[in-house]
């Protein structure tokens, strides 16, 4: 976890030197791991309740920043650690194009299936049509969640919470939303995804409903209310992925709670005080996610009253869920770990119907879905595919 200092309304050297001191301590407990409790062993699989087989392995550079895989169509995208930007077919691996951009990465990868957009660490954001660069933005802050391309637009998110929206082909800036921000926001990928003709996006505790055109706000409920004694504790941030089922758009604030709203009207439909510092994923039943212990949860969507935990995955680096239907008419919830196994949760209790290996590198991205596909990609730059039937 990291965290950074941000402006503050409230002026003075002491609360800047505060929060870059609390920012210290929290990297420093963070990074200690002499009392880390070890991952709990894996149980055996008896009978596996789905058959799983690896498609196609393709390779990359070193993943080591918060990579979003970019899916559309039939269609893929990743990146790497050092400006590495590739598009893969999903059915069968085959490489469509790939491209240079001279720049390590924060952020990354949005595409609409043509425009394809990074952000380096150098606060620039970079924009790629079928695999050539075609322009470049400075930005004002740094990024850490991956731009938005959508209605020939390229919306990105910068770690003060700012929103800006550039011009697909030629990069022009459109418009800028920002609202004052708190002292302290998470250096953490966010919220920031297309609802309709809605733009959503995560401010704090509220996710922001945003007309794309214009920059103005159409709804802003909170989903969690902020709690603690210091600019730290309050922290709630919205992290990403968001999962969505028809109207409804869930989200976890940091180590918070998890909520639910209604994007069509703006209202929140239900939260729920829960830890954790990783997105959620969705179904038409459940809402699924893992605490920092990776401790399983799936909440009824319906209310938020909560179907089932499990802790048979704890301490083993879980990534943000994805879910996929299996079987007929049944669901799973997949994530990776940190030894490289990918595990298939069923949505009926949580058990465990499939696990599959990588290259035993931690899988560094959320994992994806293109049509009955699961992909995934591991800090080693392992890009793999997998059909479960």
């Amino acid at each position: 976890m990291t965290i950074l200092p941000m402006t503050t309304n409230r002026s003075g050297r002491g609360i800047a030197a505060l929060a870059l001191t609390l920012a210290g301590l929290l990297l420093a407990g963070c990074s200690s791991t002499p009392d880390k409790p070890k991952p709990t062993p894996l149980d055996a699989l008896s009978a596996p309740q789905l058959t799983g087989r690896q498609l196609w392995k393709q390779k990359i550079g070193d993943v080591g920043f918060p990579l979003s895989i970019a899916v559309h169509g039939t269609s893929l995208t990743v990146a790497d650690d050092g400006g590495r930007v590739v598009s893969f077919e999903a059915d069968t691996g085959r490489e469509i194009w790939r491209a240079q951009v001279d720049a390590k990465l924060s952020a990354g990868v949005g595409s609409d299936g043509r425009i394809a957009a990074v952000v380096s660490k150098d606060n620039e954001l970079i924009a790629l049509d079928a695999g050539k660069v075609v322009w470049r933005q400075r930005l004002p802050s740094r990024v850490v969640t991956a731009p938005l391309v959508a209605g020939e637009r390229v919306f990105v998110m910068g770690i003060d919470r700012t929103v800006q929206a550039f011009d697909a082909f030629d990069g022009r800036k459109l418009w800028t939303y920002q609202k004052s921000s708190d002292a302290l926001t998470l250096s953490q990928p966010g919220v920031l995804a297309p609802f309709k003709d809605t733009l959503l996006a995560g401010q704090g505790a509220r996710l922001v409903g945003l007309d794309p055109t214009r920059g103005t706000v159409r709804w802003d409920p909170s989903l969690a209310t902020p709690r603690g004694t210091n600019e730290v504790e309050r922290l709630a941030d919205l992290v990403g992925p968001a999962g969505r089922s028809g109207d409804l758009v869930c989200a976890r604030a940091f180590q918070v709670a998890v909520a639910c709203v209604n994007a069509e009207r703006g209202s929140l439909l239900w939260t729920r005080n829960a830890g954790g510092t990783g997105g959620v994923a969705v179904d038409e039943q459940l809402v699924f996610g893992v605490d920092a212990s990776d401790r399983a949860t799936a909440w009824r969507m319906v209310d938020g009253s909560i179907a089932w935990t499990l802790e048979r995955l704890l301490y083993r680096g879980l990534t943000s869920p994805l879910a996929v239907p299996v079987g007929q008419g049944g669901g799973a919830f997949v994530v990776g770990d940190r030894a490289g196994i990918v595990h298939w949760l069923s949505r009926d209790g949580g058990a465990t119907i499939l696990r599959m290996p990588t290259d035993g590198e931690p899988i560094r991205a959320t994992p994806v879905k293109v049509g009955v596909i699961t992909v995934v990609v591991t800090s080693g730059g392992g890009v793999y595919a997998f059909r479960a039937e």
